[in-house]
């Protein structure tokens, strides 16, 4: 397992599929390019389905033992169950997306060794849903997440991003999962930096310390610093979570603006679209190409990229003397 300059070993990686969305997001980053989305039909710029298994299969040479897909929505790829299919063995498969195409599809993919999902869930209102993500498919979420439980992916991961739009739905979207089996929320902190409106940016603490006053039980995980909030029913206790979750809610807050422990504990690198590695979601000056996609080029970008990460919040970005983020001349090559 490749080990980086600061201890982190990268165990996971996160390929996106493609930049192409049926939604229109207000909040999108496209994993860190910026709103970058084309046509609908499929590009020539996106990865073969070979390309993509012969990156998992160096990944794998490397010992990494999870892959997460992801796009824009990776279920615009028809080859999505082909690529999971022939997914190394013994490598988690998980996947991200919006849920429009889960019905219908789920089982398949499943079938084909899928072992997580998360569906992007913003609000349950279909008004609100639509003023956020620009689409009118309420109904067909829900029957997505419905296919998914259906088809085994058990826990299903609601995403929700928390802005100034969304805010206000969070108790609401608490108690949604609380009522229903199967089902958790990760709320994922707004990224101003990525998107250009430090307007809807919202202070995160204040969720964090509204999910405490609500939790019956808070674990807290090592990985990125995080904390889960139980809520509801429950008997507070940490014993045999299968018999003492009915009713109760599992929420989890993914917050790494300005949280270098966060960065601290990352242990996954990125591939665009493109076919280009990156070391970090928020940045785009560390792209590394992997050429024709040859084995030896990717192993060759793959070692690259993992010996140039580098922290982000607090080290590789700090604040100057007008509190505004720069980056650190340390990790910059300035000439002598």
């Amino acid at each position: 397992m490749l080990t980086d300059e600061f201890g982190r070993e990268v165990s996971g990686v996160r390929v996106s599929l493609t930049d192409r969305c049926n939604f229109d997001c207000i909040y999108c980053h496209n994993e860190g390019l910026g709103d970058t989305r084309g046509p609908m039909d499929p590009q020539d710029d996106e990865m073969g389905t070979d390309d993509v298994v012969r990156f998992l299969e160096v990944a794998a040479e490397f010992d990494v033992d999870a892959v997460k897909f992801t796009g824009g929505e990776p279920m615009l790829r028809q080859d999505l169950e082909e690529i999971i299919e022939r997914t190394p063995e013994g490598m988690e498969v998980s996947l991200t997306t919006n849920g429009t195409f889960l019905p219908g599809r789920a089982e398949d993919l499943v079938d084909a060794g899928l072992e997580r999902v998360n569906v992007s869930q913003d609000a349950l209102d279909p008004e609100d849903f639509a003023a956020v993500t620009k689409s009118g498919a309420y109904d067909k979420v829900l029957e997505g997440v419905d296919a998914a439980l259906e088809a085994g992916l058990d826990p299903v991961k609601l995403n929700m991003v928390v802005f100034e739009h969304t805010a206000g739905y969070v108790p609401e979207m608490v108690d949604h999962v609380a009522e229903n089996d199967g089902l958790q929320l990760q709320l994922i902190e707004y990224m101003p930096e990525l998107t250009g409106k430090p307007e809807w940016n919202i202070d995160i603490q204040r969720v964090h310390d509204w999910l405490a006053e609500q939790a019956d039980e808070i674990e807290h995980r090592e990985m990125h610093d995080r904390k889960r909030y139980w809520i509801g029913g429950g008997d507070g206790t940490d014993g045999d979570r299968s018999d003492s979750n009915a009713g109760r809610g599992m929420v989890e807050i993914v917050d790494p603006v300005e949280n270098p422990t966060f960065c601290a504990n990352c242990h996954r690198v990125r591939v665009t679209h493109e076919g280009y590695l990156k070391g970090c979601l928020n940045r785009n000056d560390d792209l590394r190409p992997m050429g024709e996609m040859t084995k030896p080029e990717i192993r060759e970008a793959f070692r690259e990229v993992v010996a140039n990460r580098v922290p982000y919040y607090g080290e590789y970005m700090v604040r100057n003397g007008d509190g505004e983020w720069e980056l650190n001349d340390e990790y910059l090559d300035l000439p002598a």
